[in-house]
């Protein structure tokens, strides 16, 4: 109809002010003789609809004479020249037909106008509509008429007017996500029970299905559709891999993570909590990675370059203060992990207690490391040392993984560092503008500042921190 009405309106136009002839007419738009006679008698088309049965007692008007003038029509009402006037008003907005000036001086002091065009002309349909309905109303044209117009209802027509005049030319503010898979809680609900194995549960399976964890987690009071728990694990990088990338933890997983919730939970001032691992081998070289490209821009990276050297950071997170402590290392060691605790104990003497947490590689759990905690703790010197190991299988826990992946996407992805110097000096400046920050603004640090990294520095069973993305790009590194 839309579409009839503009169409309409030309051919009028062509006929009776250009004084173009009706056969030039038909000739060229293919309408036949007798549809043409009709666009000069009425003014719009008529909407489909049954026929109105000829009255017989009434006798046959007679068809417009084939001439350049009509009959004068009879005086319309001023309703009827208002509806005319809008219909044609709308349409020719649209067609721009109506030049800025000429439209602003039709809706008057519109301070918005350049943005509610730019939306008319380019913006999505509920951003023309918007547009239209602001533009009519200013003009003064009735709401039943745009309604008829734009095909939407009153109720719609009134929203858009209530936005504009809140929130002016953009519409109201995006409203809070109501979906479960961009829930919080029920995100921290799938991973915690990811985390764990089905065993735990009842369920004689050694991996989860959707099915499981779906009923599982609807026991627990969140019922999750596998539809969301797939689209869930899905935005986090999750996919369906063999044997390499262990989802779920052995049957120590529930003691040991209780251990560390009960002494984080109870953690006194004069305690210290810390979570310790290495980050590399990776080899210094020009690295690949996201970064914002020109149009048509692709940036290369050589698949075979010469590798001018390799770095190993040993790191401990304090997870009472966020202040990173690392090094460099040349190996991974139980040499390298004494040298971290007495790092920890020179730097923390006023301490009471301290808590090393790490994962269950060899070197962490080695006789030699832990007979020089025995030989620290037997001595009176502050502070005493006691380790507080992740479960086997559970490096996603360890929150240094998340400082490490927040400091690959900053600095080591896309870098390209001449020496092995160069490169250290980037890893240090990271650690001490984090460090910094973190002193100045505690109750602020977190994904709010460093959105770098994966998850914000506090322990959590849901807790996905190390990214096998990152991991795998470290070990096409070296090779």
């Amino acid at each position: 109809m839309y579409r009839d009405r503009i169409l309409w309106r030309k051919i009028r136009n062509r006929i009776l002010i250009d004084g173009v002839p009706i056969r030039q007419v038909v000739h060229a738009t293919g309408i036949s003789r007798k549809t043409v006679r009709k666009m000069l008698a009425n003014h719009f088309p008529k909407p489909y609809g049954p026929r109105a049965l000829r009255d017989p007692q009434r006798p046959h008007t007679t068809a417009i004479r084939e001439s350049h003038s009509i009959s004068v029509a009879p005086k319309r009402s001023k309703r009827d020249q208002a509806k005319e006037t809008a219909f044609e008003w709308m349409p020719a907005v649209l067609q721009r037909e109506i030049d800025i000036s000429a439209l602003r001086h039709d809706v008057g002091d519109l301070c918005q106008l350049d943005e509610l065009t730019r939306q008319l002309y380019e913006g999505r349909l509920s951003d023309r509509n918007r547009s239209m309905v602001i533009l009519a109303s200013r003009r003064g044209v009735r709401k039943s008429l745009v309604c008829r117009f734009l095909g939407i209802d009153r109720k719609t027509v009134r929203k858009y007017l209530n936005k504009f005049e809140h929130a002016g030319a953009s519409g109201a503010p995006q409203t809070k996500s109501n979906r479960k898979f961009d829930d919080h809680a029920t995100k921290n609900a799938v991973f915690k029970l990811l985390h764990e194995p089905p065993s735990n549960y009842g369920i004689n399976r050694t991996t989860w299905t959707m099915s499981h964890l779906s009923r599982i987690l609807r026991e627990t009071n969140h019922p999750v559709s596998p539809g969301v728990i797939r689209k869930i694990t899905k935005t986090a990088g999750y996919r369906w891999r063999k044997a390499r990338i262990m989802l779920t933890c052995n049957a120590a997983f529930s003691e040991k993570l209780n251990r560390i919730r009960s002494i984080l939970s109870a953690l006194q001032p004069d305690e210290a909590f810390f979570s310790i691992d290495e980050f590399g081998p990776f080899a210094i070289k020009t690295k690949p990675g996201l970064a914002l490209a020109a149009p048509g821009e692709q940036r290369v990276v050589s698949q075979w370059q010469k590798s001018r050297g390799s770095l190993i950071v040993t790191a401990a997170l304090d997870l009472s203060e966020n202040q990173v402590h690392h090094f460099f290392s040349t190996k991974k060691n139980t040499v390298e992990m004494i040298r971290m605790m007495r790092l920890l104990i020179d730097r923390y003497r006023d301490r009471r207690k301290i808590y090393l947490s790490w994962d269950a590689a060899s070197w962490h759990i080695s006789r030699e490391l832990y007979k020089c905690i025995d030989q620290q703790n037997a001595t009176a010197e502050k502070p005493a040392v006691e380790v507080a190991p992740l479960p086997s299988g559970a490096q996603f826990l360890n929150v240094i993984e998340s400082v490490f992946s927040g400091m690959a996407r900053a600095i080591i992805h896309n870098s390209d560092y001449k020496t092995i110097d160069d490169a250290k000096s980037a890893i240090n400046r990271y650690f001490a503008e984090r460090n910094d920050h973190f002193q100045k603004y505690p109750r602020k640090a977190g994904k709010k500042i460093w959105r770098k990294e994966r998850e914000p520095a506090a322990f959590s069973a849901a807790n996905n921190c190390k990214d096998p993305r990152y991991a795998f790009s470290l070990k096409r590194g070296r090779e």
